[in-house]
């Protein structure tokens, strides 16, 4: 199964449904070629809401801990617009297989 990869506006989230986990590669923060990562964290679902473009990753089984983003979308209203940065496909596959 595929990780499942949500674009926010200074993140690219990558969540392994299938493995219970997800982390999170941080936009324009990294040196010249080199994306920065989190650390894979356990995960127990992610709600996506379509109507607002916001999404929520559960940290805990009962739903009381979690991370609440929203996508990035052109014309952004979370940013203002502009992405900081994109990461090469490869780039993602090195994050999501780390």
């Amino acid at each position: 199964m595929d990780p499942l990869v949500i674009e926010s506006c200074h993140s690219t989230w990558i969540i392994d449904e299938e493995h219970g986990r997800f982390r999170r590669v941080l936009k324009g923060v990294a040196p010249a070629g080199s994306p920065t990562s989190t650390e894979w964290r356990p995960c127990f679902g992610v709600e996506i809401d379509p109507s607002s473009e916001s999404f929520v990753v559960l940290l805990n089984a009962e739903g009381t801990r979690l991370l609440r983003s929203w996508r990035h979308v052109e014309h952004c209203a979370q940013c203002g617009g502009e992405a900081t940065s994109e990461l090469t496909l490869e780039e993602l596959r090195a994050a999501a297989l780390g």
